[in-house]
């Protein structure tokens, strides 16, 4: 009788082993979130879901709207790929965020979804993927215990001890340095702040020039490379640049040398023009004057106020035979000799010289009546 009671609960589980029966997670919590009639599905992606199981929650604004259907690796063989139902009527915009938090401090795992700050127009769909960029979780109690652990077994308790008996150390006694030194810290401090707009303006200074340097860099970049021709024919002749200078410095010195010897000597010469220097420097006003007279030798311009008649410049050939001067004399008008010659000789033609004029005097017209001297007497030009 025990094994045919049994049978139909054989027959049950295999019944119920023929449909796709995957475990206790396929088995529906009591109390679970309503997913409604046409739920859609999220996958969520994390870089690490800690301990959080299939059938936990999924809340929005701490109210349960779905839950966790799956949880498997992500493509990328690195990260955690959550599958969450989500009800169909709960509307989320499609850059959704998501973070896996916790009920209590021992309470169970469930995954948040909320709306960023500004929120995309569009809404979360079914089949869409929320990234890990858009994922985080919360700190978990054990982390907690194990940095407070490792804090208060030797570690920066005794750290923080050593730091404080170091620093007493280090400031008794020198109380008076320190409170000096923070003053000059202070008055580092205001003066920094009260320049601050000249640092700024300094900063912006050095801003514009590394703009410009930026615009010229092309420029920049050519000059230095023309550099490099340049530097390689001063490379090329660095032997003959060393034999320059140290001939340079051989003439330095034989120079200081001849100054040296020659010290005693040049002092006594500029003592020797020292009269000569003084006589010219008393000669000041008349040295510039007796320059334009001597660039006006022979005739100097005062010389032509002084000359009579129209022969300045003439070149003269004269006859210095005493019968001829004679004779231009008395044949002349006023000569002084008119009632010498005797009586009834005639006197010979007078024959003219031929003078010509070379030109006329400032001021003086052509053909005008001019004075007669000695030279024009006896070369018997004036009538």
């Amino acid at each position: 009788m025990k094994r045919r009671a049994m049978a139909p609960v054989l027959a049950g589980l295999l019944a119920l082993g023929g449909c796709s029966f995957t475990g206790i997670y396929d088995v529906p919590l009591p109390g679970g979130a309503d997913v409604g009639d046409h739920p859609y599905r999220v996958k969520v992606r994390f870089h690490d879901v800690l301990d959080l199981v299939p059938q936990s929650g999924v809340k929005v604004n701490e109210v349960a709207v779905g839950r966790v259907q799956d949880i498997a690796l992500a493509p990328d063989g690195w990260t955690a790929e959550v599958t969450v139902l989500v009800n169909g009527d709960v509307a989320l915009p499609a850059n959704a965020l998501a973070k896996l938090r916790q009920s209590s401090l021992l309470g169970e795992k469930y995954v948040e979804l909320s709306a960023p700050s500004a929120p995309d127009p569009a809404r979360l769909a079914d089949g869409a993927v929320i990234p890990v960029e858009r994922t985080n979780r919360n700190t978990e109690v054990e982390e907690v215990l194990g940095a407070l652990s490792m804090l208060l077994n030797g570690g920066g308790v005794e750290q923080l001890r050593s730091i404080s008996h170091e620093l007493n150390e280090a400031l008794v006694g020198n109380e008076e340095d320190i409170r000096t030194a923070l003053d000059g810290v202070t008055s580092f401090v205001s003066t920094l702040d009260r320049s601050r707009a000249d640092i700024t303006r300094a900063i912006d200074g050095l801003n514009r020039l590394a703009g410009n340097l930026a615009a010229q860099r092309d420029q920049i970049a050519g000059a230095i490379d023309d550099l490099g021709p340049g530097l390689q024919v001063l490379s090329d002749q660095r032997g003959q640049l060393v034999t320059m200078l140290q001939a340079l410095d051989s003439l330095s010195t034989v120079a200081v040398d001849t100054v040296n010897r020659s010290q005693v000597d040049i002092v006594a010469d500029l003592k020797a023009l020292m009269p000569a220097l003084a006589k010219l420097g008393e000669a000041g006003n008349d040295l510039p004057k007796a320059l334009e007279l001597l660039l006006t030798m022979p005739f100097p311009d005062e010389a032509v106020n002084d000359v009579r008649g129209d022969y300045f410049n003439l070149f003269a050939k004269i006859d210095l035979n005493l019968q001829s001067v004679i004779d231009n004399l008395s044949r002349s008008r006023n000569s002084p000799l008119t009632g010498i010659l005797p009586s009834g000789q005639a006197a010979a033609p007078a024959i003219p010289l031929p003078l010509p004029s070379i030109g006329t005097l400032p001021g003086q017209q052509p053909n005008q009546a001019k004075p007669c001297g000695v030279l024009d007497v006896l070369l018997g030009g004036c009538r």
